[in-house]
């Protein structure tokens, strides 16, 4: 977390000021405050020595600050981190939020993948210096506090991306609108629903996972006529053709990320029953199909 002296070059905005809760507690923020953690799958995660003038300064933590009125919070840790590291916004995605919630007061922590290389740079005041610290070399670091109570948590979740497995068919057929009648148009517009929701973020209660907002890799399993449907979006959502059974390829699908020991952690949405025994049987967890759709059809903001 960064709760820094607040120093002003510009003009300022109203939530940089001082959140205040019902026993006095005075947080940075008013509107909450974010930070950034990047995971290079070489380098490790990118940390920041903090000043000694800040908030348990000397320690190491994450480059965060306080929102901005009307802003998003993964918006305000790709800003902040911009401001004060030089993270380039477009050399990340997102991968999970956490947000610690005090009532009067929250903190995100924004957890993104670094997509292509870039290097650090200390930007302003708030940082003594500016690296990327190996998984296993994290825990040896003098920690702001907060950071080291969320850090097992973090590493644990960034081992693997969390992927969804998504049975078209029995998703199409939990609702009667007629998709029978153009399987692969609703199957067109079934992918098109699946890639905007997991642009945006889908709810991490969705795969049971102890976070806000999760990004997970998404792979829909089409079958028969479904099968022409032609998808629009790139990754995170993939697509996989059935030659036969559509419920022998999710399986499949399941078996080849759970393989040799995978701990990536897999949800199928279906309501078929069987099909649900089958993956749970490989260690996937599952849930129905119209659970699924009222998570990517529902209100949900990142």
């Amino acid at each position: 977390m960064t709760h820094t002296r607040p120093s002003f070059d510009g003009p300022r905005d109203p939530g940089d000021a001082w959140a205040v809760g019902p026993d006095g507690t005075r947080m940075w923020g008013r509107f909450g405050s974010a930070g950034l953690l990047v995971v290079d799958r070489r380098r490790g995660v990118l940390l920041q020595h903090r000043a000694l003038w800040s908030h348990f300064g000397g320690t190491w933590g994450i480059p965060g600050g306080a929102r901005h009125q009307g802003e998003g919070a993964v918006a305000a840790a790709l800003r902040e981190s911009s401001e004060e590291a030089g993270v380039p916004a477009e050399a990340v995605e997102p991968l999970f939020t956490r947000v610690l919630d005090l009532g009067f007061w929250t903190y995100t922590t924004a957890v993104v993948r670094a997509v292509r290389p870039f290097e650090p740079r200390i930007a302003d005041a708030e940082s003594l210096e500016l690296a990327w610290i190996p998984h296993d070399g994290v825990d040896r670091l003098p920690l702001h506090p907060n950071f080291a109570d969320a850090w097992p948590d973090l590493k644990a979740m960034i081992a693997s991306r969390p992927v969804l497995v998504v049975d078209a068919a029995n998703v199409l057929g939990a609702r009667p609108d007629g998709w029978w009648r153009d399987r692969a148009g609703a199957a067109a517009r079934l992918l098109k629903a699946l890639a905007d929701a997991a642009g945006a973020g889908l709810p991490a209660e969705l795969l049971g996972l102890d976070a806000h907002t999760v990004w997970p890799r998404v792979v829909v399993v089409l079958e028969g006529e479904a099968r022409e449907a032609a998808p629009e979006a790139g990754p995170p959502l993939e697509v996989a053709h059935a030659a036969g059974s559509g419920d022998d390829e999710v399986v499949e699908q399941v078996r080849v990320l759970r393989g040799d020991g995978g701990a990536a952690p897999v949800t199928v949405a279906t309501s078929a029953r069987g099909l649900r025994r089958r993956v749970e049987a490989l260690g996937a967890r599952s849930i129905g199909a119209g659970t699924l759709r009222d998570a990517v059809e529902g209100p949900h903001r990142a």
